[in-house]
């Protein structure tokens, strides 16, 4: 556990199977709609896997924030880089220094595990985002592009179903 220096009762842990349901409220909170089932499911798979590390921040035995990160390997570097992919912290904690201890948890934990390339992505429209990133010596290195592929209906009539298994 991390002991915050700006909040004499904040704290950063790894993340727990029973902090799904709050997870799931905090991703709420930045649109993305999911159940605190939907949450279990993921974390279960991601607390899992090492190359998947998640912290949260609690005031008070209270979830107000949570930062997920990921190790990987590159085609263009001999060496581990490591991705920041999901910070959120709960609106009425915003600007009290919560986003900044997560970010130095990751950042800590990178080092740790001798990762020393740091990359994250945020929506376009958040510029306060961009503004706190670039604050804690993140730059601005290039431009993400994003697609949802449809499955052909080849792969549609390839999927089992109750009748065909």
């Amino acid at each position: 556990m991390i002991k915050a220096g700006s909040h004499n009762d904040l704290t950063v842990r790894p993340a727990r199977l029973n902090d799904a349901a709050t997870l799931a409220t905090l991703a709420c909170e930045l649109g993305y709609k999911t159940t605190g089932i939907e949450m279990a499911t993921r974390l279960e798979t991601i607390l899992k896997d090492v190359r998947y590390k998640t912290f949260v921040a609690e005031i008070g035995e209270k979830l107000c924030g949570m930062i997920g990160t990921v190790s990987h390997s590159s085609y263009l570097h001999n060496d581990l880089s490591g991705r920041i992919i999901a910070l959120i912290v709960s609106s009425r904690m915003r600007r009290r220094g919560v986003g900044r201890e997560l970010v130095a948890a990751a950042e800590k934990d990178f080092r740790r595990r001798k990762i020393m390339r740091v990359t994250l992505t945020t929506r376009v429209e958040r510029e306060e985002a961009h503004r706190f990133y670039e604050k804690l010596g993140y730059a601005r290195t290039g431009f993400r592009f994003g697609k949802n592929l449809r499955r052909t209906a080849n792969e549609i009539q390839d999927q089992p179903t109750a009748c065909n298994e």
